[in-house]
């Protein structure tokens, strides 16, 4: 008898081989026998008894019987030394537990092939899938270690109890033995008649999906993940070598989520090439318009396990057998989802039942989702996490646990959704996620939430099958995106509205009015983001769409009007900004009344730019009079009243009236702290003004310490090259050298000088002040 299992004697048919680079992979690891006289298969050169021809035996148990082996096992560098320590030390029972293409089995390879190249330790290896190859595997392993024809006879007939036959020779065995159960993935198979058990002769290793269950009792569990990203995309050098840079295989690493079966697959496919040679970035180009079909591509087999469309469904047929068919509706209404962390509180039984998912296919009841989600868990479809830092955590979300889910996973999961369940699972989805910002909710728990589920709406407008189902998609879009934009998270609430832009504007058209208030949103954020020009078009394009749907004096179309002069003020028309607003607020008086909190905001917009434009004789005739009717209308603490001082502030700064400004500007700072919060870009705006009316009044140190403050917030918020953070670092440039800080000064703006040349242009005034403060200091 040798290692490659000729013990089982004659096949009478033979498993299919497929070669590619180097690497073999054996599929279908059955052999039939002819019956022995004794109803038994027999071994011809020995004669031993093995089953009976009814039964299936496997090729050998010496042998494990996996898939492509890796070139190079990667990372694992935890598990690789404690699972060689036990196996040297006869152990116990080790159960690798994880998702299914997580590469358990590559790892209980790995210490298979370890094992053996010792010489010191005997491997055998078990098919534990279904129960009849792992009966048939776990006799054939008694045989292996000695155990004669009749008792296997009384074993197969029933009259002999099968498992403690097995463990009663792995226990006598005169060499320590590993012994690795593969696939596992129905821990009943093994619970029944007790087939799992330590041992002082050997070690047990168990692959499986299943993460908890009462057969692992008292083995020792570890957990089998993703890879590193590194050791990702080194997978996918190892099997591609030259189809891109490093760098390009991390770049597709992380679009495969790291997993192993999936790197596996697209490192094959670009390997083994021969006609069209892609790269890896023409692969991750191709990888986002139907990932699981492409990564299918570079199987060699149509083995379930082997392919990412289908090795997940092997989960889902399982646990639909198990009696929870109502996980596939989970799953699936998790894959409308995004794979970043998902707050428990969405799967509330009763959001599910008014969501409408237990008039789905398989049903999923609110009273039933405990256990759909058990089910999940325990396949090891999905993990319950917790955030670390409470900074991750919006209020109000911080003790919760969440869920996370592989993309990939989700990407398959989604695609594999029957036709008519696309729909209702997408609409699910969205009023599930609505319904976790209530109408009313205040601006900063409602930004924090938003910010944690922001992605799961970006992913669920990308999956909106029809044009009924987007309407409240982008409608939800729009509404969040404003959220973010209050809460100064402006590249969020620009990613919102693009989302739900590119989503009403495909299903519904440019000109609903779902569509355009998703654009609308999107315009306010690429003004605050300083991307002028392209704010003005986007502001132009609603405008126009508003005015032919809504007609020219609807609120949302006064609305565009208004916000349309912020970014045409950039361009310098600020005249025609002050003729916009002038149209808007007459509109507005006369449809709601001077009082009206609208009209009464588009004065206290008017104000800035009656400022700005010099305009001393409107602004003298208007702003303190539209800051008392915002005080006595709104109340001092209204947003309205706050953006009136604001901007009356900053007029009496313009027209160099110290004084008055440097109080105005006191009580403008203290309103939007109020109203914001210390960090929000419109209090930095405040503490910015503050700094000028300070520094113009000779109080240099005072005013370099409010403008660090300001400028070290904004450059946090908006990034360091935004126009209005070029301005401001120039302001401080400025102060510093009048306060004799002649070097900190010229640093600050010689940093400052390439960006506003780039950004501003050579002729603008920051520009000038920056090149002025840089030639004083270095002169």
């Amino acid at each position: 008898m040798d290692d490659t299992g000729g013990m089982l004697g004659r096949a009478s048919g033979q498993g299919r081989v497929y070669q590619s680079s180097g690497d073999q992979y054996v599929s279908e690891h059955h052999h039939h026998y002819a019956e022995s006289p004794l109803g038994l298969l027999t071994d011809l050169p020995s004669q031993r008894t093995v089953l009976r021809s009814r039964a299936t035996a496997p090729d050998s148990v010496r042998v494990p019987l996996v898939g492509r082996i890796p070139v190079v096992l990667r990372d694992r560098s935890d598990l690789m030394p404690l699972l060689t320590e036990a196996v040297a030390g006869h152990g116990g029972v080790h159960v690798l537990h994880g998702l299914g293409g997580c590469g358990k089995t590559a790892i209980a390879d790995a210490i298979f092939r370890r094992t053996k190249g010792t010489g010191n330790v005997d491997g055998l290896w078990v098919n534990a899938s279904e129960r009849v190859s792992f009966r048939s595997g776990m006799l054939a392993v008694a045989a292996d270690r000695g155990a004669r024809d009749g008792e296997l006879r009384s074993a197969v007939e029933g009259s002999r109890a099968a498992a403690d036959l097995v463990w009663h020779y792995l226990d006598h065995s005169p060499r320590p033995w590993l012994l690795v159960l593969d696939n596992a993935d129905d821990p009943a198979i093994l619970e029944d008649g007790g087939w799992l058990r330590p041992s002082p002769r050997g070690t047990v290793l168990v692959t499986t999906r299943h993460a908890s269950h009462r057969v692992w009792n008292g083995a020792e569990m570890h957990h089998v993940d993703v890879l590193p990203e590194e050791d990702a995309a080194l997978l996918l050098c190892d099997l591609a070598p030259d189809a891109g840079t490093p760098e390009q295989a991390r770049t597709v690493a992380r679009q495969l989520d790291c997993l192993p079966l999936a790197l596996t697959l697209a490192g094959s496919f670009l390997g083994r090439q021969l006609l069209e040679r892609w790269t890896m970035g023409e692969y991750e180009d191709r990888l986002r318009l139907n990932p699981a079909e492409l990564i299918d591509q570079g199987a060699e087999s149509q083995d379930s396990r082997q392919l990412i469309g289908r090795t997940w469904q092997i989960s889902l047929d399982f646990l639909e057998a198990a009696g929870t068919p109502e996980s596939v509706t989970l799953l699936r209404l998790l894959s409308c989802w995004d794979a970043s962390p998902l707050p428990l509180t969405l799967l509330r039984s009763s959001e599910l039942d008014a969501a409408g998912l237990p008039a789905l296919d398989p049903a999923l009841p609110g009273r039933r989702a405990d256990a759909a989600l058990r089910g999940l868990l325990a396949q090891s479809l999905v993990s319950l996490v917790s955030l670390d830092s409470p900074a991750d955590a919006p209020e109000g979300h911080r003790a919760e646990r969440y869920l996370r889910t592989h993309g990939i996973l989700l990407d398959s999961v989604a695609s594999g959704i029957p036709q008519e369940q696309r729909a209702p699972l997408v609409a699910a989805a969205v009023c599930l996620l609505a319904g976790e910002i209530p109408e009313g909710t205040t601006t900063a728990v409602a930004a924090g939430t938003v910010r944690l589920l922001a992605p799961h709406l970006e992913a669920v407008l990308r999956r909106v099958p029809d044009a009924e189902t987007a309407v409240p998609a982008v409608e939800l879009g729009a509404r969040w995106s404003t959220l973010m934009f209050a809460a100064a998270d402006y590249r969020a609430a620009l990613s919102l509205a693009e989302a739900a832009t590119a989503t009403g504007g495909g299903l519904l058209g440019n000109e609903h009015v779902a569509t355009l208030r998703a654009g609308h949103a999107a315009a306010m954020a690429l003004f605050r983001l300083g991307s002028y020009e392209e704010s003005e078009r986007r502001h132009r394009e609603v405008l126009r769409g508003r005015t032919n749907v809504l007609g020219a004096e609807h609120p949302e179309t006064l609305t565009s009007l208004q916000e349309l002069a912020s970014p045409l003020s950039q361009a310098g028309s600020l005249h025609e900004c002050i003729e916009l607003l002038r149209q808007v607020d007459a509109a507005r008086t006369r449809l709601l009344g001077a009082e009206h909190p609208d009209t009464l905001y588009t004065r206290a917009v008017l104000i800035e730019f009656l400022a700005r434009s010099e305009a001393r004789e409107g602004f003298d005739r208007q702003a303190a009079r539209t800051v008392e009717a915002c005080q006595q209308t709104l109340g001092e603490g209204h947003l309205t009243t706050v953006v009136a001082r604001h901007n009356y502030a900053f007029g009496l700064y313009k027209f160099e009236r110290w004084e008055e400004a440097e109080a105005a500007a006191r009580a403008a700072l203290d309103g939007r702290e109020r109203s914001h919060g210390p960090d929000h870009s419109l209090t930095y705006s405040a503490q910015t003004l503050l700094s000028w009316v300070l520094q113009a009044r000779g109080e240099f140190r005072e005013a370099i310490e409010v403008a660090r403050r300001a400028l070290t917030g904004q450059e946090r918020m908006v990034g360091e090259e935004h126009p209005y953070v070029l301005v401001n670092r120039a302001g401080l440039a400025a102060s510093l050298l009048a306060a004799g800080e002649r070097q900190e000064a010229g640093e600050l703006a010689a940093r400052n000088l390439d960006p506003c040349m780039r950004v501003l242009g050579p002729d603008d005034p920051a520009t000038a002040r920056t090149r002025i403060v840089l030639g004083e200091a270095q002169g």
